[in-house]
This record gives structure tokens, C-alpha cells and sequence, in this order.
């Protein structure tokens, strides 16, 4: 899985004949740091939640059921860096801040729920999976 990457302008750019490349296998690949944002606990659900529209920080807290303020707040950070959420400052009384997906980070929410709606949508056939896994492993540790 390699690609060439652009980067506009970045504190790393390349000349156009010094191409960055990504390939998410290699130890050294910027694009692993990504994934593990995007694909934490927290980032995914942070992400499709705000697929749904723009949220204020404990409104999206109380959508992501059971993520800590300081989970949320890393992870919001994490992704804002990443280019996938914005965080925008309402200049309003009482100031507040509202969170929401970039284009890049609707495309990847995007995916995201598709992947959790498949996972949704075979649940049955992952509980029966887990079940028998776990009849088995019951099994090998009685016989040991």
C-alpha cells in the first residue's frame, strides 16, 4: 500500500523530483501515526459522530458514551493536527467551541461508517465467532 503523497507547503515538503511516498507497512511511515489516531477507540467514534454535524465539546462527549474529557480532548487534538477535525471558536457570550470534519476528515468518516455498520451488520456471526473461540480456549486450559 504505497502512494505519493502531497505536501502543500509542509514543514517537510519536497521538490517536485524528491516525491514523498507512503507505505504504511514501513517502520518509518508518517502515515502510521495517522492511522493510529483515526483508528483508536476514541478516533473512530469521535469521527462518525461528527460525520452526523458540528458539535460542542460535551455535547460530542455525551454522543461518544463513556470517552473521559481528557481522552476526547487528546484525541480532538489529535485528529485537529492530522487535518481531520476543526476546531472553531464561537465568538459568542459565553464563548464556546464547536468541533467539526474537515473535507478530508468526512472522507474518512465516511469509510469509517461503513466499516462499522458492517461490523453492526454481522454482529451475529462475530458473537457466535467469540463464543466458540472461547468454548475452545475453555477446553485447552482444562486439558493442560
Amino acid at each position: 500500500m504505497t502512494a505519493p503523497l502531497t505536501n502543500p507547503g509542509g514543514a517537510d515538503a519536497r521538490d517536485a523530483d524528491d516525491q514523498l511516498v507512503a507505505d504504511v507497512f514501513a517502520r518509518g511511515c508518517g502515515s502510521r501515526r495517522t492511522l493510529e489516531n483515526i483508528a483508536g477507540k476514541w478516533g473512530i467514534l469521535a469521527l462518525s459522530a461528527l460525520h452526523e454535524g458540528a458539535y460542542r465539546f460535551n455535547a460530542l462527549r455525551r454522543r461518544v458514551d463513556g470517552v473521559s474529557e481528557k481522552m476526547l480532548s487528546q484525541t480532538l487534538q489529535a485528529l485537529e493536527r492530522d487535518g481531520l477535525v476543526r476546531r472553531d471558536v464561537q465568538t459568542t457570550i459565553p464563548p464556546h467551541v464547536e468541533y467539526s470534519l474537515t473535507p478530508l476528515g468526512a472522507r474518512v468518516a465516511e469509510r469509517l461508517i461503513d466499516l462499522i455498520e458492517l461490523v453492526e451488520s454481522e454482529l451475529g456471526t462475530v458473537l457466535a465467532a467469540q463464543s466458540e473461540y472461547d468454548r475452545a480456549a475453555a477446553d485447552r486450559n482444562r486439558r493442560k
